[in-house]
């Protein structure tokens, strides 16, 4: 999700930016301002810091157990070889 907090003060910061002249219709332009940043935002294919952090745990312990089953698959090839005389068994 979007911090609408954060949109909010973006767009005050934009009305800020405005040259005194225009600033009658300060309100008017900060609620545009905000209006076109959440639609930009909506737009992008974002995820929040969550889905963001979980998935990045989901891919650590992904990796973990792929580095252990590399481990055990190349200790089961020094034992097959070993075992065999250095020979690869035939299928």
């Amino acid at each position: 999700m979007i911090d609408l907090t954060q949109i909010d003060e973006l767009a005050r910061r934009l009305s800020g930016l405005v040259p005194p002249g225009v600033r009658e219709s300060r309100e008017e332009l900060q609620q545009n301002f905000k209006a076109v940043l959440q639609s930009g935002l909506a737009k992008l294919d974002l995820v929040t810091r969550e889905e963001f952090d979980v998935q990045r745990a989901v891919l650590m312990r992904t990796r973990e157990k792929l580095e252990e089953l590399q481990r055990a698959v190349a200790d089961l090839e020094t034992q097959i070889g070993t075992g065999t005389g250095g020979q690869t068994p035939r299928h």
